[in-house]
This record gives C-alpha cells, sequence and structure tokens, in this order.
C-alpha cells in the first residue's frame, strides 16, 4: 500500500517469480486525491488489474484489495479478523478500480470497515472488514487432515507440462503460486470419482517480506481460485468443461492466527451443496505444522450447458 511519505511496499525474494512481483504490484494500492486536488484522500484509493485469459478481473484480487484499502484506515496493532462481501458484477481488466472505505466503528479492541470497488461508477464489490487488537484469550482449533506432504506431490507446472492451452499457463508458468493437489487436479479433466472434497497445498514462488496485514489479504487473493473445486469435483466437471461458467457470488473468511503466503498452507475443502446453478463450498487453511489458520466459505454461480 503506498501513501503519503510511505515508501514501504512487499519485497519477493529468493529468486522472485515474475508472476508473484506483479501480484505485488497490483495490491500496492495508490491513495486518490481529494477535492482541493493536492492532499491525499485517506477513504479512497486506486488500483489496477492482473491480465486474465476470460478479460474479467478475478475476484480474489478484488477482495485483497479492498482488504488493503480497509486496512490503511486502521491503526496497525489492528488485524483483520473476518470479511464478508458480496460480489455485484463482472469487472474488466483494462478498466481502472477505485475502492472507497467507510468507517463504520473504532471501539477499544475492533474496528469496522465497509469496502466498495468500482468501476466506471459502479461497485462491483461490497465488503466489511472486522480489525481486532491482539489479545490473549481460549485456544481451540480442529486438527489438521493427514495426508502427504508438498515434497511428495507434482507441482501445476510439472502437471500441465507440454501442454499448448491457456489453462496450462494460468495454473503453472504464470501463477504466482505453488499449488500442488493431493488428489488429481481439475485443470484439464474431471475426478471420475465425482468426491465433492479435496486437500491442495500452496504457497508463493519467492520469499515475501510483508506486513501481516499483507499476507493475510494475500491469502484472501489465493484462496478464490481453489474453494469452488470441490463443486466442480463433485459434479464431474473440470475447469476446460465446455461452456462452463463460474463466478463468485459471495465470499466469508476469517482468520484465526497469523499467516505466512510464501509458507506451505494446506487447504481442506469441502463442498456443501451445489443446486439452482449456484455451489457452496468451505475450506479450512493450516499450517504447516498443523495449526489452522483460516476458514473461508464461498457460494459460487456455476452453470454448464
Amino acid at each position: 500500500m503506498t501513501s503519503p511519505g510511505d515508501t514501504h511496499r512487499p519485497t519477493v525474494q529468493d529468486e522472485p517469480s515474475r508472476p508473484l512481483e506483479q501480484l505485488w504490484q497490483v495490491l500496492n494500492l495508490v491513495p486518490t486525491l481529494a477535492s482541493d486536488g493536492r492532499h491525499a484522500d485517506s477513504s479512497v484509493f486506486a488500483g489496477t488489474s492482473l491480465h486474465q485469459p476470460t478479460g474479467r478481473v478475478y475476484g480474489g484480487q478484488v477482495l485483497a484489495q479492498s482488504l488493503l484499502a480497509a486496512g490503511a484506515t486502521v491503526v496497525p496493532e489492528r488485524l483483520p479478523h473476518s470479511i464478508h462481501g458480496y460480489f455485484m458484477r463482472p469487472g474488466v481488466v483494462e478498466k481502472p478500480l477505485l475502492f472507497g472505505v467507510e468507517k463504520l466503528r473504532d471501539g477499544k479492541s475492533f474496528s469496522a470497515r465497509r469496502t466498495h470497488a468500482y468501476q466506471e461508477g459502479e461497485p462491483i464489490l461490497s465488503m466489511i472488514t472486522s480489525f481486532q487488537l491482539q489479545q490473549p484469550g481460549l485456544e481451540f482449533a480442529v486438527p489438521a487432515p493427514q495426508v502427504p506432504g508438498p515434497d511428495e506431490l507434482p507441482t501445476a507446472t510439472e502437471h500441465l507440462a507440454g501442454i499448448d492451452h491457456p489453462a496450462a499457463a494460468f495454473w503453472g508458468t504464470d501463477s504466482p503460486f505453488d499449488i500442488r493437489h493431493v488428489d488429481a487436479p481439475l485443470f484439464l479433466r474431471p475426478d471420475p470419482r465425482k468426491v465433492p472434497h479435496q486437500h491442495v497445498w500452496l504457497r508463493s514462488k519467492g520469499r515475501v517480506e510483508a506486513s501481516q496485514l499483507e499476507h493475510r489479504a494475500a491469502l484472501a487473493y489465493a484462496c478464490d481460485q481453489l474453494i469452488l473445486e470441490p463443486v466442480m469435483r463433485g459434479s464431474g466437471i473440470c475447469w476446460i468443461t465446455p461452456g462452463l461458467n463460474l463466478a463468485s457470488i459471495d465470499h466469508a473468511m476469517w482468520w484465526h492466527r497469523d499467516v505466512r503466503i510464501d509458507e506451505w498452507l494446506l487447504f481442506e475443502l469441502s463442498a456443501i451443496s451445489a443446486s439452482g446453478g449456484r455451489g457452496l463450498s468451505t475450506a479450512r487453511v493450516f499450517a504447516a505444522d498443523g495449526t489452522l489458520v483460516a476458514t473461508i466459505n464461498q457460494e459460487g454461480m456455476l452453470r454448464v450447458p
């Protein structure tokens, strides 16, 4: 996040990948000028979008940008612990984005912000974020599942090596993340078992020096591309199923503990329901040591001719 007098931005280390650098560039929002044309408006930020094969703005990008915009209006000691957002309409990657932040509450421990993401004056996302001072309290979490580790699994790039298809580049070489499915991936073919659950390991392609807010935003970015896969898997479809039309409708996310996007994260994903052209999935995200760091729910539109 760039702000007046602030030169900090996340840095990528250890043989950084170009896609990862591009991701952080897009997440680096810029405050707009106030009505006087000279001073920065502390509640409105401008952003751009990463290229997508569909030409539509990736939902996870808008989630992450909206979270960072909200976080820029809160003291750094307060970290996001939950977001609840609705996607209002699709965005277009070539058009600029504006993020307007409204202060709802600043209490002794919690703060709340409403963020609207706009394109050409129309809202494409409406999201509320709750922030909290880190405080001691009860400690409990469900255990992590026992699955093969990431070192035992092929990468998405290895799965897609030699395949000339836009999906191969999107999931492989052009992705800022190293993604390793425990179950057979759905990149190019459906799962014949039609089981509505899966496990996926993920981390960034390179070490990232960033704030905890930025690491949490990066997780919001990453999870959107995986969260509906259990619905697809259980329905016997894959990413290149002819005529597949998929879009996020709403998204809820809770961060339970600190997270690093550049360390291995295990996603335990399950589909809850598919009906009426909609699907609902949930995910638990664990650190490599088994610590539960986040929980995610999303309903999406999934239509197949």
